[in-house]
């Protein structure tokens, strides 16, 4: 592979802002794994967002690649898994998986779509150090004979357009709005793009807790709130709370302390502990699909005490990423805290923002 901007390369990044700005080019943040695809004949490598090859999770793109592509290009974009339903994040960590013959079958029952959105060179030419305004126009004539599954986002310049995509987009699986300076150069891993994301609040139950990775006998720290919603009289987990300064993470662990569970108590995710109650879940216990030596065991507590968190979106009946404290609610009881509380975004086909995106999945994996 010989291309005039060589993999690694570490993508440009974005720095979260309260609202959507001014005078810039405008596309819909796309939820999935980030890829940064080189071609160089029949020579295709998708990298990632920390700079390690991704190209054998995708059979199916890299054919798509060859086919779609400019012979000779470095490309920005997202890889998705698209449905009828919306993107499916869950489907997509799936395809990350050491066993070739399941990356096969995965790819024919979920194949992924690639959504590119910057062109850092065509041909010979290096495109890093041109403009936004150019690199789009440069891509767009690159993509203008591309079939599914390359895609290329939409874009525009009129702001009120972007607040209407912020609003209606999410309820496909899209989570906000990036806004890109239109003079603006392709910077790796600098953070000189904006993103626009939802944010939310929520009551939750605490539930339970996980250790710190530093945490030892003689300096516990909390690492990790798990929580909690009820659903149909069920205590659902929902997701966790992480990021607290390490004097915090020690204050918690006296505080959590009498929420303990202590012997004959009973506990709402206790036959969670069992081996056969973590085969193909996502559960408190479980193993992490990206790292399988990672310990996911939790100290379960007493189901007494509320806590407001803010979040972005859900995925399915979870939180998408990561939540963040805000404050104790000693005055909510935890029966109170149901998904009745939780915003539920407008409704929105992903063919109305990428034409032929959308595809009905296969038939369920094992």
């Amino acid at each position: 592979m010989k291309l005039p901007v060589m993999p690694p390369v570490a993508p440009m990044l974005a720095k979260s802002v309260p609202t959507i700005p001014a005078g810039a080019s405008y596309e819909p943040k796309w939820d999935g794994f980030r890829s940064i695809i080189f071609r160089d004949g029949d020579e295709v490598e998708f990298g990632s967002r920390n700079e390690k090859p991704m190209t054998r999770y995708f059979p199916e793109l890299v054919e798509a690649v060859r086919a779609e592509l400019p012979e000779r290009c470095v490309l920005d974009g997202e890889i998705v898994i698209a449905t009828d339903g919306g993107l499916d994040f869950e489907a997509l960590q799936q395809r990350i998986h050491p066993a070739v013959s399941r990356v096969t079958m995965l790819s024919e029952q979920t194949p992924a779509s690639f959504i590119a959105f910057d062109l850092l060179a065509l041909g010979d030419e290096d495109y890093t150090r041109r403009s936004f305004a150019d690199r789009r126009a440069a891509l767009e004539g690159a993509l203008a004979a591309a079939s599914p599954p390359i895609h290329l986002t939409p874009t525009t310049d009129d702001l009120d357009v972007a607040q209407r995509w912020f609003v209606e987009l999410e309820g496909a699986g899209l989570d906000g709005v990036i806004a890109k300076p239109l003079d603006g150069i392709y910077q790796p891993d600098k953070r000189v793009m904006f993103k626009i994301k939802h944010v939310r609040t929520a009551d939750c139950v605490l539930a339970g807790f996980r250790w710190h990775k530093t945490s030892t006998e003689q300096s516990p720290l909390v690492g990790s709130l798990l929580l909690g919603l009820y659903q149909d009289g069920k205590l659902q987990h929902v997701g966790v709370v992480g990021a607290f300064p390490a004097k915090r993470r020690a204050e918690l662990v006296g505080e959590l302390e009498p929420l303990v569970l202590r012997d004959g108590d009973e506990h709402p995710w206790q036959e969670w502990a069992s081996a056969e109650a973590h085969q193909g879940q996502r559960l408190p216990g479980s193993v992490s699909r990206w790292n399988a030596t990672k310990d996911l065991s939790f100290v379960p507590l007493r189901p007494q005490r509320v806590l407001e968190v803010k979040y972005e979106h859900m995925e399915g009946t979870r939180f998408r990423h990561l939540a963040h404290f805000v404050r104790w609610r000693d005055d909510r009881t935890p029966e109170s805290c149901t998904y009745e509380q939780l915003e539920q975004p407008l409704t929105f086909a992903l063919n109305d923002i990428v034409p032929d995106l959308s595809r009905p999945a296969g038939p369920a994996s094992p």
